[in-house]
């Protein structure tokens, strides 16, 4: 049997490289090879720090028999969702046009087409609870292929018609919500607050991270984002020992976490608890944003400076594998165990996500050495994932890039994170360069409604077997590539000053409105940048004197006060830095120049200008 997967990038992958399972990576010629055979396909989806994908490794695809059967019977394909997140978005979105409550280890079984006709989570090695043994499922299918082609042919078509009426729904144009639309949102948010023990809802419990981004928007839902914070940093869903907030709770008063750390939570968290820093001046906000920070960059950040994409939730406790065993025992006796196993991919859009965190988290509470690091991982990702034609890779793993097809979510992320860092330390090359990423969006645009392409026009694969999602409005734990790319188009506006970047915000918010206004716990990040949108945009820069730094302090406090103003934006820069950006078409910065020698702020509303102060009372 050919060993496919150890030479993957994916750490996923290669997880698996040992099982009996006759795996092929995601591609044409597992499409092949069940053409060729006239057997269905199995496509199983998890990601590397997911406990039920190890379980479900340990029990089914380690075992012979089960894996003779699949051989036999399927051709059998292993993804990684992190690493095709396209292909994840659109098996997920074939299989729960029949079956609910997915989540992964997800298990499509599809025609060799690739169009799905069956799908499952996680299936136990023995049937329990009413629930089939996997072997049951195998042979059922199996069967139905055999015997009943034409009615498994008919039901695959009819999921794919179904998805295309579906998308057709959902990237139907709406007008962007106004202020009291936003308003309802909150409160409908707040009418799902648990008033026990705080966050939304029951059980399991997220932290809902683009939801509270909302929240500390919109003034009516300030109240409400800074209680749940709170009680989140003071709940089991955080380790105490090193600050890094776990994926979610199983029971509603935050105990019982699923013990798998993930970067885009906590860079969303760490922009979080540092906005209610700023908004509230409390300590635990900041003593919270300080956690997490530590956590980013002492447990995720990989050498070269780029972010891991996870932590396992599975430790090795006196040679068993225990989920969350590692953070149950004292902290003295931690530190002679070996910690949780990172997934060491690095992912794009997830990087740029922690890279605009450290940055903007960084200028507001003050923490140079934040903005450092987010510049290095800027470097990281760049220099290993941006080809020479300005197109970017979606992973790498120890400086070898992925086959896989970058998204929308990496441009818009890392653009995104780009922004951020050129806010913070006046870097002109990091500004020019999300600018180009965004550009690139615009540019791929095939008709239709979406302002945004993916460079390159995406997976192939998907592509050529219709199973391609045109536009991916939704949103789980982390922006949507659509809201992320609309953000750093929003942003660049309020830098450039050009109508090209906000008419593209504007345009792929509209596609999102109607869902968002439906259920805005599903879309708080595209709910975010709509409450940016819905007024005029008011803009802070603050140029000081080469010698002083953007960073350092100034003796007025002019800088301090800027740090913690609510505008839309907010840069430090210095006078040469200020004018390096106005030189390379960012109008904003266009005559900032400092007064008397001392920090000067520039306050502006939609580019109209108040005079220049160097006073925090000024301000």
């Amino acid at each position: 049997m050919t060993n496919r997967l150890a030479g993957a990038i994916s750490p996923y992958l290669r997880a698996h490289a040992e099982n009996p399972v006759d795996w092929f990576p995601w591609g044409p010629e597992a499409f092949a090879e069940a053409r060729r055979r006239d057997v269905p396909v199995i496509v199983s989806i998890g990601y590397a720090t997911c406990h039920w994908c190890h379980v479900m490794a340990r029990e089914s695809f380690s075992d012979p028999a089960v894996a003779a059967l699949m051989n036999e019977r399927f051709v059998s394909i292993k993804v990684d969702r992190e690493e095709h997140p396209d292909v994840d978005a659109a098996y997920l979105s074939a299989a729960s046009a029949f079956t609910e409550g997915l989540g992964w280890p997800l298990t499509v079984f599809a025609t060799s087409s690739g169009r799905a006709f069956f799908a499952g989570t996680y299936f136990p090695p023995v049937a329990s609870g009413g629930r089939p043994s996997f072997t049951q499922i195998l042979d059922a299918v199996a069967d139905a292929w055999t015997e009943r082609r034409a009615e498994v042919e008919s039901d695959a078509g009819k999921v794919g018609e179904a998805l295309a009426a579906a998308a057709a729904r959902a990237t139907t144009a709406s007008e962007l919500p106004d202020g009291r639309a936003l308003d309802a949102a909150v409160d409908a948010l707040a009418e799902t607050e648990d008033p026990q023990f705080g966050g939304f809802g029951g059980a399991p419990k997220f932290p809902v991270a683009p939801v509270l981004g909302f929240l500390l928007e919109r003034p009516a839902g300030r109240a409400l984002a800074h209680r749940t914070l709170r009680r989140m940093a003071d709940s089991p869903l955080r380790d105490p020992v090193d600050g890094g907030f776990f994926r979610y709770a199983t029971r509603r008063d935050w105990s019982d976490p699923h013990y798998e750390r993930m970067l885009y939570d906590n860079a969303q968290l760490l922009d979080a608890y540092a906005t209610a820093w700023a908004q509230t001046g409390e300590e635990w906000a900041e003593r919270t944003a300080d956690g997490v920070a530590a956590f980013l960059l002492g447990v995720l950040r990989r050498p070269g400076g780029a972010f891991a994409s996870a932590q396992d939730s599975e430790s090795v406790i006196d040679g068993a594998r225990v989920e969350g065993g590692y953070y149950r025992v004292p902290p003295a006796e931690r530190a002679t165990l070996t910690p949780p196993a990172l997934d060491e991919k690095v992912l794009t859009g997830w990087n740029g996500f922690a890279i605009g965190a450290l940055a903007r988290a960084g200028r507001i509470l003050n923490r140079p050495a934040w903005i450092v690091a987010a510049g290095e991982a800027a470097r990281a990702v760049l220099d290993t994932h941006r080809r020479p034609d300005g197109t970017l890779g979606r992973a790498s793993v120890d400086g070898a890039v992925s086959e896989a097809v970058a998204t929308l979510e990496d441009y818009g992320g890392l653009a995104g994170g780009l922004l951020e860092v050129a806010l913070a330390s006046g870097d002109v090359e990091a500004a020019v360069t999300a600018r180009e990423l965004v550009d690139l969006c615009l540019e791929a645009v095939d008709g239709g409604d979406c302002p945004f392409g993916v460079p390159g026009g995406g997976d192939p694969l998907l592509r050529s077997t219709g199973l391609a999602v045109r536009v991916d409005p939704s949103e789980g734990a982390y922006p949507s590539g659509l809201t992320a790319t609309a953000a750093a188009a929003h942003t660049l506006f309020l830098m450039t000053a050009s109508r090209r970047y906000e008419r593209a915000a504007r345009e792929a918010m509209r596609l999102v409105a109607g869902p968002a206004a439906a259920v805005p716990s599903a879309f708080g990040a595209a709910l975010a940048l709509m409450s940016r949108l819905e007024g005029e945009p008011q803009q802070l820069v603050v140029v000081s004197e080469p010698a002083e730094g953007a960073g350092s302090e100034d003796p007025e406090g002019l800088v301090a006060a800027a740090r913690r103003h609510p505008a839309d934006l907010v840069a430090l820069v210095d006078a040469p830095q200020g004018e390096a950006l106005a030189d390379a078409g960012f109008e904003l910065f266009a005559a900032r120049g400092t007064r008397d020698g001392l920090p000067t702020a520039y306050l502006c509303r939609d580019f109209v200008c108040r005079l220049p102060v160097t006073t925090p009372a000024g301000l």
